[in-house]
C-alpha cells in the first residue's frame, strides 16, 4: 500500500468525520483503528485516518501514540500528515494539541504548522484566530461546557501558545482570501519570527481550499474536518488521487441482524435526538448515579434489551442534563465519572453483539472509543453519510463478522439522527 494523505485523529468519532469529508471530496479512504496488525489486509487507498483515543489523556502518551502512528503513515507513503482535531479545540493548558503538533513537526524537520479547526459546514468558523459556533464566541457558545475539556476561552492563538513551547501566530482572513502565495508568505514571515504554529482563519470552503492548497506542500498540519476537505481537494486537483470510485456502495452492503442504539453523550444535540427517538423506540435512560455506585444497572439494562430487541432497535442512554453531569462530577470526580459511563456503555454494547446486533449507533465520542475498543475492530471502510460529519462505517477483520457502525459525536446530527442512521443500516 502507498498512501497519499495521512491522518491521525484524536479520536474515533473525529476520525470517522474526516474520513467521510476525504471520501467525499475523491479521495478512497480507510479508517483504522490504531495501527493495524500486519495480518489485516486493507484496500487499496488515497488515505488512511488512524483513529487513535489521545484527546484527554496525558500529553507525554498523546505523543507517544501519535509519533508510532506518524512513523507508520510515513512508512507506507504520506508525504503530508494531517493531526485531526475537534472543530471546538477540546484541549486543556496541558494539551493535547500543541504537544503533539509540535513532536510531529520537529520529526518533519521543523517548520510552521498550520492549525485551523474552521469547518463552516458544521457553523464553525475562525476570524482574527478566534473561534466561533455557529455565529457565537465558543466561550458563550453551548460548546463551551465538554465535560472532559471545557472551552472558554475563544482566542487560539492564546489557547494553543498556552500548551505549547514555540511561539504561535496568526494568518489572518484577508491574508487567506488574497490567495495560496499570500498565506506561504505569511508562513515564512512567522517562521523568520521564530514562530513554530499559526491558527488560521477559514470562514468558508474557499478559504479552506486555499489553506489545504498551501498545507499540502509542508509535511504537517493541525485542524477539523475542514482542513480535510482543503487538503481532499488539492490532492484531487493534482491529479494523484485514485482514478477508481470510493468504496461507500461496498461499505453499505447488508448485514441483517439485530439493531440497537448506545449513548453516552450529554451534549444538547444528543439529549433533544434521545427525546425524538422514543416517539418510535424503546428507549432505556440508565441512572448514572447508580452507574457510579458499582450498582447492577448494566446488568438490568442487558436484561431489559434482550426482552424487547427481537421486536425491533432499542435505545440504551446513559446521557444526563449539564446539570446532572455538573453534580455527579462534583461528587465523584471528573475523570471517574467519565470512566463509569464510557465503561458501561461499552459493555453494554459488546454484549449486544455478542446477542446478535450488526447494525449499531453509537452517540458520543468517548463512548464511541470505548465501544469499538471493547469489540476490538481493527478497520472500517466508509459509506454514505447519514448527517454532515457521520458516514455509515463496514468493519473490516472484525472478529464478529461484518457489521455495519455510526459513530457520532454528540453534537452531530438532526433531532431524526436516530431514526434516519438505522435507514440507512440495513
Amino acid at each position: 500500500m502507498s498512501i497519499i494523505l495521512g491522518s491521525i485523529a484524536d479520536d474515533y468519532t473525529g476520525a470517522a468525520d474526516l474520513a467521510n469529508t476525504l471520501t467525499k471530496n475523491g479521495l478512497r479512504t480507510v479508517q483504522t483503528v490504531g495501527i493495524p496488525h500486519p495480518s489485516i489486509a486493507l484496500p487499496e487507498v488515497d488515505a488512511v485516518v488512524v483513529s487513535l483515543k489521545i484527546r484527554s489523556v496525558a500529553a507525554d502518551e498523546a505523543v507517544a501514540a501519535a509519533s508510532k502512528a506518524d512513523r507508520w503513515l510515513r512508512d507506507r507513503g504520506a508525504t503530508h500528515v494531517l493531526y485531526k482535531i475537534c472543530s471546538t479545540f477540546d484541549s486543556t493548558d496541558q494539551g493535547n494539541i500543541g504537544p503533539v503538533t509540535e513532536a510531529l513537526a520537529r520529526a518533519a524537520g521543523g517548520g510552521v504548522v498550520l492549525v485551523t479547526p474552521a469547518f463552516p459546514e458544521t457553523g464553525r468558523t475562525v476570524y482574527l484566530g478566534h473561534l466561533f459556533v455557529n455565529g457565537q464566541p465558543l466561550n458563550e457558545s453551548p460548546l463551551k461546557d465538554h465535560p472532559l475539556n471545557p472551552m472558554h476561552d475563544a482566542n487560539l492563538v492564546r489557547v494553543l501558545a498556552r500548551q505549547s513551547q514555540g511561539s504561535v501566530g496568526l494568518v489572518d482572513l484577508p491574508t487567506v482570501t488574497a490567495g495560496p502565495a499570500a498565506v506561504r508568505a505569511r508562513l515564512d514571515a512567522l517562521h523568520g519570527d521564530g514562530m513554530t504554529a499559526a491558527i488560521a482563519d477559514a470562514t468558508s470552503e474557499r478559504d479552506l481550499e486555499t489553506l489545504g492548497e498551501v498545507a499540502l506542500r509542508t509535511p504537517v498540519s493541525t485542524g477539523a474536518s475542514g482542513l480535510g476537505l482543503g487538503l481532499a481537494r488539492a490532492i484531487a486537483r493534482s491529479g494523484r488521487a485514485s482514478s477508481a470510485d470510493a468504496p461507500a456502495s461496498d461499505a453499505v452492503r447488508p448485514v441483517g441482524g439485530l439493531a440497537a442504539i448506545v449513548a453516552g453523550s450529554c451534549s444538547a444535540a444528543t439529549l433533544r435526538q434521545l427525546e425524538v427517538a422514543e416517539r418510535a423506540l424503546p428507549v432505556l435512560r440508565l441512572d448514572t448515579e447508580r452507574l457510579l455506585k458499582g450498582s447492577d444497572e448494566i446488568a438490568a439494562a442487558i436484561a431489559w434489551a434482550g426482552e424487547r430487541i427481537s421486536a425491533g432497535p432499542v435505545v440504551i442512554a446513559a446521557s444526563a442534563s449539564p446539570d446532572v453531569v455538573s453534580r455527579l462530577q462534583s461528587q465523584y470526580g471528573r475523570e471517574a465519572s467519565g470512566h463509569a459511563i464510557e465503561t458501561a456503555t461499552a459493555t453494554i454494547a459488546s454484549e449486544l453483539v455478542a446477542s446478535g446486533v450488526k447494525r449499531l449507533v453509537v452517540a458520543g465520542g468517548e463512548t464511541s472509543g470505548a465501544t469499538v475498543d471493547r469489540l476490538a475492530i481493527p478497520a472500517f471502510l466508509i459509506g454514505p453519510e447519514i448527517a454532515p460529519g457521520v458516514p455509515v462505517l463496514r468493519t473490516v477483520g472484525n472478529a464478529q463478522g461484518d457489521m455495519l457502525l455510526a459513530l457520532k459525536s454528540g453534537n452531530f446530527g438532526g433531532e431524526d439522527f436516530f431514526g434516519a442512521a438505522l435507514a440507512m443500516m440495513r
